[in-house]
């Protein structure tokens, strides 16, 4: 189901979060769970990984997550401030010391000048510090490949918060 190399690097991460015993949490708008189901692939992972939301609607997001509804109002789902407050959400929802969180427009509809289809943001929380994001903008690539870049992306976000 997924590439050899994604499979690899997550099992590398799940044996960083398991060295330092921590748990995570994944939160997903536009990956409708591949994340969770990536690291699930993975036998004993349920030793570090703690739980999945996939919140695809708002109202999931602001219901699941506590996603602020004026944030969404605001900056719309395809946003930084909501990335932010999805992986801080996980946190809050789960006995997780870190969470990713991603939201984006995979198309092949749904885009616009300002908010392009392959237009998404990353956000990651760690237990006790701010949530942070990152944006990716990586083109009409089809909406397979732009959930899969997704998810390339997010686990190079938790890597490099596990190697800081």
């Amino acid at each position: 189901m997924f590439t050899p190399e994604l499979v690899t690097e997550a099992e590398r991460l799940l044996a960083g979060l398991r060295a330092r015993r921590w748990k995570l949490a994944t939160a997903e708008s536009c990956t409708g769970g591949l994340i969770a189901g990536l690291f699930t692939e993975i036998g004993g992972s349920s030793d570090v990984f703690e739980r999945g939301f996939v919140t695809y609607s708002n109202a999931a997001k602001i219901g699941d997550l506590g996603v602020d509804f004026d944030t969404l109002y605001r900056h719309g789902a395809v946003s930084a401030e909501v990335a932010r407050e999805m992986a801080a959400g996980a946190l809050r929802a789960s006995a997780a010391d870190a969470a990713v969180a991603v939201t984006g427009i995979a198309g092949p509809a749904g885009g616009s000048a300002e908010k392009p289809v392959g237009l998404v943001h990353i956000g990651l929380a760690l237990r006790g510090k701010p949530a942070l994001s990152r944006e990716f903008r990586f083109g009409n690539l089809g909406r397979s490949e732009i959930r899969l870049q997704t998810v390339t992306q997010a686990l190079g976000m938790l890597a490099g918060a596990l190697s800081a």
